[in-house]
């Protein structure tokens, strides 16, 4: 879907201009994304396995719920809206916790997708039973709950085991340690 997002500059400022997401990939514009992670309190994290659809990262593990945020949305609109698209589950602002921000920049396709974006990140309790959630195919092929230890172990095999974005290894550290803070 080519959705019609915000534009911002590369220190993720606003800029007051919109473009379609397509166009904003195609010039490299900078733009917000919202990643949502769900974790139980046993310590568990919920994982998607990207739609074999995808232009990029396509059957690859990774963040549970993830989208670009419409032009005007807040962050936390974008989050909720994301939940529900990707994996049928409603969630409350209340229960969503901002951790920060992060600058991606990524090239694919020989450089045809100039994917410069700001992650807005979240963390979010997770108590919903994973039969009862309604997967969008075209966004997400599976899901899963992992263990942290068991995150960090694919995490370190993730260069050889196909499983991870090799590249997001910082990014995925730094997910795990939120979450433990939470845990404590």
């Amino acid at each position: 879907m080519d959705e019609i997002i915000d534009i911002i500059t590369e220190l993720g400022e606003p800029t007051g201009t919109t473009a379609l997401k397509s166009e904003a990939h195609k010039n490299g514009w900078y733009h917000n994304t919202v990643h949502l992670w769900l974790y139980t309190k046993s310590g568990e994290i919920l994982l998607q396995q990207r739609s074999h659809l995808k232009q990029i990262h396509p059957m690859l593990w990774d963040v549970s719920v993830a989208g670009h945020i419409d032009a005007g949305e807040s962050f936390k609109e974008a989050a909720l809206r994301e939940a529900k698209e990707e994996i049928g589950i409603d969630l409350k602002e209340s229960q969503l916790i901002h951790i920060g921000a992060e600058l991606h920049k990524g090239e694919y396709n020989n450089g045809a997708i100039k994917d410069y974006e700001f992650h807005q990140m979240f963390v979010a309790e997770f108590n919903t039973p994973l039969a009862s959630l309604l997967i969008n195919t075209e966004e997400v092929e599976a899901i899963k709950l992992v263990s942290i230890p068991e995150f960090k172990t694919l995490l370190n095999n993730s260069r050889t085991n196909s499983h991870f974005i090799p590249t997001n290894i910082p990014y995925y550290q730094f997910i795990i340690g939120q979450i433990q803070k939470r845990l404590l």
